[in-house]
This record gives structure tokens, sequence and C-alpha cells, in this order.
């Protein structure tokens, strides 16, 4: 064989290896990216199945929240209700009791009335405290009491003059008569529901309050004696 044919022989067994290496090198690398491709799939079909669960997950709880809410408002709606009743129950139990209250002491006749004013009571400008001339009128009255029926009962009220504004004359005017209520519960024992109080302000006076001698006689505790 010639030098020049055992050069291409050579050559050609050499192009032949680096041909069959080539191949076999891009196959390894086809076959590493068909496994990448394959993975990645595989991870954004498990992904995608995550995202529907969590999806559902969170269409539940949207569900489950706006149930809530309308249970809530039901709830809230049912309790607006039911004070509205309470209240209107209460009113009208109110209203019985007065009205009951009213005619119970309709029924009744007036016995005698006894009236605390300043001239008698010492009930001074602006004063509410029982003065010690109003206690002894009180004691008095109580003894009176003794030789009544169990069913007498007292109407107490309060009575101001017209200075000042009206409602600080109907406080006053409350305040007088709750002091003599309470004198003849804590000292004579009278029961407290056989009492009633009530505050006319300045709305009824007995004499002119354009005098100082008949705003004295308009600031005043009146007590009827009822049986």
């Amino acid at each position: 064989m010639s030098k020049w044919l055992s050069t291409v022989l050579v050559v050609l067994a050499l192009g032949g290896s680096s041909a069959c290496a080539s191949k076999d090198f891009v196959k390894a690398r086809v076959k590493d990216l068909n496994d990448k491709v394959e993975a990645l799939s595989q991870s954004v079909e498990e992904t995608q199945e995550r995202t529907r669960r969590n999806e559902g997950s969170i269409g539940d709880v949207d569900q489950k929240a706006q149930a809530a809410q309308g249970s809530a408002y039901q709830a809230r709606q049912a309790a607006g209700d039911a004070d509205a009743k309470a209240r209107a129950a209460g009113v009208k139990a109110d209203a019985a009791d007065a009205r009951a209250e009213g005619i119970e002491t309709a029924s009744k006749r007036l016995l005698y009335t006894v009236v605390l004013s300043e001239d008698q009571g010492r009930f001074t400008f602006g004063g509410t405290a029982l003065p010690d001339e109003a206690k002894a009128r009180l004691d008095k009255l109580v003894s009176q009491l003794v030789g009544q029926p169990q069913g007498v009962y007292l109407e107490i009220e309060g009575h101001t003059d017209a200075v000042g504004p009206k409602s600080v004359n109907e406080r006053v005017g409350l305040d007088r008569a709750e002091a003599v209520k309470r004198y003849l519960f804590e000292q004579h024992h009278i029961p407290l529901h056989k009492m009633n109080v009530i505050s006319y302000g300045l709305e009824k006076p007995v004499a002119s309050n354009k005098t100082k001698d008949g705003r004295a006689r308009n600031r005043r505790v009146v007590i009827r004696v009822l049986a």
C-alpha cells in the first residue's frame, strides 16, 4: 500500500470515529433535555392541580364567609325586632300600670289634706331639705293615721314659685316631695307602695308670684290622704 493511500485511510477512520461520537453526544443531550422537559411538565401539572385545589378551598371559604355574614345579619335583625317588641311591651306595661294606678287613685275618697308651705313647713327659696317644722307636722299627720283603715294612701305633691327655669322648678318640687316620702318611710315605716310623689313645679300656684308672701305660699308640699 502506498504512503498516500495509508494516509487517506487514517483520515477516513478518524472522521468516522468523530461522527459516531457526535451522534452519541447528541442523543445523550436530547435524552437529558427530554427528561428535563418531562420533569418540568410533571411539575407544572402538579402546580396546576394544587392551584385548582386551592381555588376550590378559597371558593368554599368565600361561601362559608358569605353564609356567616348572612346569619349574622339575620341575628342582628332578629335581635333588633326582639328589642323593639320588648320596648313596646314595656311601654304597654308601664301604660297599663299607670292606668291601673290612676283608676285606683280615682276610686279613693279624700280624707284630708296637709300643706307644708314656707310659712308652715319652712321650705326656703330653692331649699329641698326637710325642716324641723315640717317633720313635726308629719309626725302629727302619722298620729292621725293610726285610727284610719289600712287602705290609706298618700299622694305627695311638690310645688315651687315661678322664679327660675321650669325644668329646675320641676326638679326642686320633686326633691321636696321625695324628702317627705323618705321621712315617712324611714321614721314611721309607712310602706312605699302606699305613697306616690309627683312634682308640679311652678304650674299650680296658690298665690301670686309677684309678691314675696305669694311666692312663699307657692313653695310647698301638699299631702293628700286618701282612703
